[in-house]
């Protein structure tokens, strides 16, 4: 869903960027919150497996394919507001590396796969956390749930700014019925991945959940008119250590995801070019050219080699380099300003 140059006009554009740059700006507060010495590295990780498996484009429909949006899944593992800088961080990266996503429509991006996704997701997650049994099948399901509202949501986002500034004059109800129906049957990819992505840490490192911090909490019941624990209070569980192994884990697939498996993912269109070209709003697109169209990685490849099924790949294992590189380091200046707040206090 990664909007190009030409779909929204210069003024609604540039008020986006505002909104996004306010969105980075508090993101960076609240992610001081959020960030630890464990989880501000891991933060990056996922800035770096949200960028490779958006690289891998699944079949939705004829002639249609979707990505993860990622913003679902980068809440529920290391925080809301880290969710919405690791996305900021992904759509960066993509824009100014790879020529994916107009700079000028940035913010648009910001806003619709950042923001949205993250807000719709992290609160539809947190309201089904609290009403179902507190157990880890419940944040799996909840992920599932939380990631498959996100897209659509993010497409009706998308619908409206369109709606304000659109640079070609499509009926909005056109562009709304097919963004909202194609990023439907999106969602159901981005649940199955986010759920899967979530499980699987939860079934390692269930401590680095930030969506299942306090899974465990005794469960209390009422008695004489005091709350008792139902059952006797388990040991506290031991540090689990460095997630070092986890890190690596990810680090290791999001590689392999980049740099082989995108060579099979679907080459249709997603589901906005789609739109986009079906209903006509892509028809003044053509006269913005992309500020790094002549960057040696646009389009993911690499300038000069020859072998498209290399040159994808080196471009995929650069780009999860590059991204796991910015997104560390922010986190990091991000965790150490939260350190040295209480001293300048």
């Amino acid at each position: 869903m990664h909007v190009p140059d030409g779909f929204i006009n210069a003024p609604v554009s540039a008020v986006a960027g505002v909104v996004a740059a306010g969105a980075v700006a508090v993101s960076l507060r609240g992610a001081r919150r959020e960030l630890d010495e464990r989880t501000a590295p891991l933060a990056g990780l996922v800035a770096a497996f949200v960028f490779a498996v958006q690289m891998l484009n699944f079949p939705v429909a004829a002639g249609t394919s979707g990505h993860l949006l990622g913003g679902a899944l980068a809440a529920i593992l290391v925080g809301p507001w880290t969710g919405v800088l690791c996305i900021s961080v992904v759509l960066l990266m993509q824009g100014v590396l790879f020529a994916d996503g107009g700079l000028t429509a940035l913010g648009v991006n910001i806003d619709v796969m950042g923001v949205v996704t993250v807000v719709v997701a992290y609160a539809l997650f947190r309201g089904l956390v609290l009403v179902l049994p507190r157990t880890r099948r419940s944040v799996t399901a909840a992920s599932f749930a939380a990631a498959l509202v996100s897209v659509p949501a993010a497409a009706a986002a998308f619908t409206l700014i369109y709606a304000i500034g659109g640079t070609t004059d499509v009926p909005v109800g056109k562009v709304l019925t097919a963004m909202v129906g194609v990023h439907v049957l999106i969602g159901i990819g981005e649940a199955v991945i986010t759920m899967l992505t979530v499980g699987a840490v939860l079934a390692v490192r269930p401590d680095l959940v930030y969506g299942a911090r306090g899974l465990t909490a005794p469960l209390k019941l009422r008695v004489g008119g005091e709350l008792v624990d139902a059952e006797p209070a388990a040991p506290a569980a031991p540090a689990q250590g460095s997630p070092r192994k986890l890190w690596i884990g990810g680090v290791v697939t999001a590689l392999v995801l980049a740099g082989f498996v995108s060579f099979y993912a679907s080459a249709s269109p997603d589901g906005l070019e789609k739109v986009a070209a079906d209903k006509g709003i892509d028809a003044r697109a053509d006269e913005y050219e992309h500020a790094t169209a002549d960057s040696p990685l646009a389009d993911y490849d690499v300038k000069d080699v020859t072998d498209a099924r290399l040159s994808g790949g080196l471009a995929g294992v650069i780009g999860v380099g590059a991204t796991l590189a910015v997104g560390t380091g922010v986190f990091l200046v991000v965790r150490r300003r939260r350190a040295a707040a209480p001293e300048s206090v």
